[in-house]
């Protein structure tokens, strides 16, 4: 019971929103850290009536409950509208991870329907079918990773990490795919650069930007990973000669299952550079993707440094 309780002190204090927990007489038991700084809401001290009816223009979601026969609330205290866009988005985000699903799930229904059938290769059949689950597990993997991401994941190192080694071994981990996609993978920059990031989350960024050169540069294309210090700032490019995108696509990019017209049939999931842009950014740093149709595609990320 102990460890439980200190686990909900936990979340409650580290919680992003602005949420209190009410006895019921109205008295404040518990709050964020975030409603005790932007609300003034203090424990102890009763509830002040005009958050609970949202004067302050903050929507009010109360959640009511029992514990050891006692009644209390969560209350959850959001912006004005925060609740309704939040909502537009979630259910948008599961209607896009619904669409994305459907396709290979199709497709491997029409190849397990295909196997049943009396003269077909079963064996090569079987081999289509584990590839189509292959990319229905890599979308549920992304789809939790980036949920792990927005919902807090440190993303900020307490030290500084070498960006040079991951660039090889990203490089490195990657050649046999790239030499299959007929794609050629160099590596360049100061061994000296370091960036305030997680190793693991650098590692995600490198190898999200070099599978997708891989995957639409093109056959005979090369894909660059480089890094370069400069005033303040480490600087990450991955950047290659290949098919390139049309330039109004390019804004597009980071966005979550956004596909260029000529990669929509790609095995890609659509969210790798939206993970690539979320870690960038929380780590403070901007990403950008800069190119055109037969100039290849240049996405530079730039993190701050001390």
């Amino acid at each position: 019971m102990e460890r439980e309780a200190a686990r909900g002190r936990a979340l409650l204090e580290e919680s992003r929103e602005a949420v209190v927990i009410l006895d019921e007489d109205g008295r404040v038991l518990g709050a964020s850290r975030r409603a005790r700084q932007a609300l003034d809401v203090r424990e102890g001290e009763p509830m002040p009536q005009d958050l609970l009816n949202g004067v302050r223009g903050k929507t009010p979601l109360v959640v009511p409950y029992r514990v050891q026969g006692r009644e209390e609330r969560l209350v959850y205290l959001s912006d004005a509208g925060d609740l309704k866009a939040y909502e537009e988005l979630r259910a948008g985000f599961t209607a896009a991870v619904s669409h994305e699903l459907r396709t290979p799930l199709a497709r491997l229904l029409s190849l397990l329907e295909l196997a049943l059938l009396p003269g077909e290769d079963v064996v090569e059949l079987v081999g289509q079918a584990r590839r189509e689950v292959e990319q229905i597990r890599e979308l549920i993997d992304e789809v939790l990773f980036l949920s792990e991401l927005e919902s807090g994941a440190r993303v900020v190192s307490l030290g500084a990490s070498p960006v040079l080694p991951v660039l090889e071994a990203v490089a490195a981990d990657l050649s046999e795919r790239a030499d299959r996609a007929g794609v050629r993978l160099e590596v360049a920059g100061d061994d000296s650069a370091f960036v305030e990031v997680r190793p693991r989350m650098l590692r995600v960024v490198v190898q999200n930007l070099a599978e997708n050169a891989i995957r639409y540069a093109g056959p005979g294309a090369t894909a660059r990973l480089s890094v370069e210090r400069r005033p303040g700032a480490a600087v990450l490019e991955v950047g290659d000669n290949g098919a390139g995108v049309e330039e109004a696509d390019l804004p597009r990019l980071f966005e979550r299952f956004y596909r260029a017209d000529r990669s929509r049939a790609s095995r890609g999931t659509g969210l790798g550079l939206a993970i690539v842009k979320h870690v960038v950014t929380a780590a403070g740093g901007t990403v950008e993707a800069t190119g055109g149709p037969g100039r290849g595609l240049l996405v530079q990320c730039v993190f701050p440094t001390r």
